[in-house]
């Protein structure tokens, strides 16, 4: 029963890494369904201490990676309609596919910019921002994945 709890330990880190970067995958909380997994086996025993961790981890990072986009736009002088447009970008390109949750936000930036008077040049800056917040969101997913991922490698040797 251990061997295939591991193995279904190890496909829930592998889809949530690929659900790092593939829009509808809740990567994080599929690998942290992993490390539970993992935990109901006999070789494995982590402490409550480092799952709660783990699990505000989860938490903090699947919130951020809403957040994130918008935070990029005002960081790049984007202004409040900026910020609302890459948040409701985010929404709309969960719809639109994997080039959608790249588009959405960077286009609802620049959109929300040009309602809201900004010239051309700079709704693309604050576009832009948005982009960088994007690909800042699915790195940290990504390293959060991989670290648990880790953990599990670890707790087997």
């Amino acid at each position: 029963m251990d061997i295939f709890l591991l193995i279904v330990a190890f496909l829930l880190m592998l889809v949530g890494i690929i659900g790092c970067i593939v829009p509808g995958l809740p990567g994080v909380p599929l690998a942290y369904a992993g490390l539970w997994v993992a935990q109901a086996t006999d070789r494995i025993d982590f402490s409550w201490q480092m799952l709660l961790v783990w699990g505000i981890v989860t938490v903090v990072v699947s919130v951020l990676d809403y957040v994130v986009p918008a935070w990029g736009t005002k960081r790049f002088g984007g202004t409040k309609y900026g910020v609302w447009g890459s948040t409701i970008g985010v929404f709309v390109g969960l719809f639109l596919g994997p080039w959608g949750v790249i588009i959405g936000p960077l286009a609802g930036a620049i959109l929300g910019e040009m309602l809201g008077g900004k010239q051309v040049e700079e709704a693309l800056k604050a576009g832009w921002g948005s982009f960088i917040g994007l690909l800042f969101g699915t790195v940290l997913k990504l390293i959060c994945c991989g670290l648990m991922t880790v953990a599990i490698i670890q707790a087997i040797w």
